[in-house]
């Protein structure tokens, strides 16, 4: 699967109230909406994004954004 796989989906992207938590502590983010803000650096150009097993994974300013491909969900995200 290409990249245009996890952009076409991009609606689909959630993630559950224990991962809110998790993302907003692991990048130190003080929006309550990490949801919005990871798929914000999703869309960015210069994001590396690939798929290895059963995750996407997404890279930029020094961050990885892990996402379940089959549910969509944001498993977690952290600074490199």
């Amino acid at each position: 699967m290409n990249k245009e796989t996890l952009l076409d989906n991009l609606d689909k992207i959630h993630t559950t109230k224990m991962g809110v938590v998790r993302i907003k502590k692991n990048l130190q983010l003080s929006t309550d909406d990490v949801v919005n803000y990871c798929k914000n650096k999703i869309l960015d150009k210069n994001t590396n994004i690939y798929k290895k097993g059963k995750n996407w994974y997404c890279e930029i300013d020094n961050m990885r954004i892990t996402i379940n491909s089959y549910s969509y969900t944001i498993i977690t995200a952290h600074i490199l």
